[in-house]
């Protein structure tokens, strides 16, 4: 269930734009500012209801136009799905299929993965961005765990109200039992997807890494107690704080190579190509687990990799069960010799290559 057909209107420097997608692989080539990142972008945002670059909508929204709407059709001869977006400054509307959808909704139909220049921010950045990577994986697999996400992060927003409020300990107490039952099942699932997703993530990075990596879960708390023995004793520095200290919210992914943080042990470079080892194996993992076929979107493999690190992510696309959306400068930083189609856009317009 590959993406056949992509429009966007209105959208950064694409002032309309409407491609017909290979089911395999796309090839996009351009000058710098030419629209490259903008089409990849727009193609995430109408699967995930959000940019991986931009925190507003707003920004978005080309220069002079009122908004966006973006189309897209994914499917196979016996089904075929219709999603679009439709973004206004201060208002954004999902639908699929002719029905209002959520970005959860959207993700189920069309979802997508991205490698872009800050991909690396996976490695050196602050946890929530290896959280989020997790969350991903651990929703396309485990088909119930929005519901229990949602249910954690509700107790939790309520928990921290009544915190910053300084209500009795009893006021505040009260949603610890929602939050420790929601809590525990986050934290389960996230634990089975983890060890799952490492029987492929070792053998794939002893293939492909210049270098060992061990890659660790931490579930947010203290290993060998409980969420709700947690709870209680970080009490004090929550109602200090004012703040729940503790919890499935503060779990990360840990990344060390050489006995420390992988950040301080590898370069830029590295930490991107050890970044897309992660995401193409999370998409090899998903790919069992999703009725729609993956996006895969990659931007710019040539930038900050030298040649032997990108014929080594070259290597690790090869096989990928995902449709391939790659951007380029040049042909020569692009995979040769596949099927595909081949774009080159020029502000925003694009002129299919032979």
């Amino acid at each position: 269930m590959s993406l056949s057909r992509f429009r966007a209107e209105g959208f950064r420097c694409l002032s309309e734009i409407s491609i017909e997608p290979h089911p395999r692989l796309n090839l996009i080539t351009g000058a710098n500012a030419s629209g490259k990142t903008s089409l990849l972008e727009a193609i995430y945002y109408l699967g995930r209801g959000r940019s991986f670059r931009a925190s507003s909508s707003r920004e978005l929204i080309r220069t002079g136009a009122q908004g966006f709407t973006l189309f897209g059709l994914a499917g196979t001869g016996e089904r075929t799905h219709r999603a679009g977006v439709e973004v206004e400054p201060g208002e954004r509307r999902g639908r699929v299929d002719g029905q209002p959808a959520t970005s959860a909704d959207l993700a189920k139909v069309l979802p997508v993965q991205a490698i872009d220049p800050e991909v690396h921010s996976l490695v050196q950045g602050a946890p929530e961005f290896r959280r989020r990577f997790l969350d991903w994986g651990v929703f396309h697999v485990k088909h119930d765990y929005l519901l229990n996400w949602r249910r954690y992060q509700t107790a939790l927003r309520q928990r921290n109200a009544a915190l910053r409020r300084a209500q009795p300990p009893a006021s505040v107490r009260a949603f610890d039992a929602e939050l420790v039952t929601a809590g525990e099942r986050v934290a389960q699932q996230r634990r089975e997807y983890f060890t799952d997703f490492m029987q492929l993530f070792s053998p794939i990075c002893s293939e492909i890494l210049p270098f060992d990596v061990i890659c660790g879960y931490s579930q947010g708390w203290a290993e060998g107690s409980s969420f709700a023995e947690a709870l209680a004793q970080s009490w004090p520095g929550d109602c200090a704080r004012g703040t729940t200290q503790t919890g499935p919210h503060r779990a990360d992914l840990r990344l060390q190579v050489q006995a420390r943080r992988a950040r301080y042990r590898v370069s830029r470079g590295q930490q991107k190509l050890l970044a897309a080892t992660l995401m193409v194996t999370q998409v090899r993992h998903a790919a069992p687990h999703v009725p729609a076929e993956l996006l895969l979107l990659v931007d710019d493999p040539a930038a900050e990799l030298d040649r032997d690190n990108r014929n080594r992510l070259f290597a690790l696309l090869h096989d990928v069960p995902a449709q391939l959306f790659i951007t380029a400068l040049d042909r020569a930083d692009l995979p040769a010799d596949q099927p595909a189609l081949r774009l080159h856009l020029d502000d925003g317009t694009p002129t299919t290559l032979l």
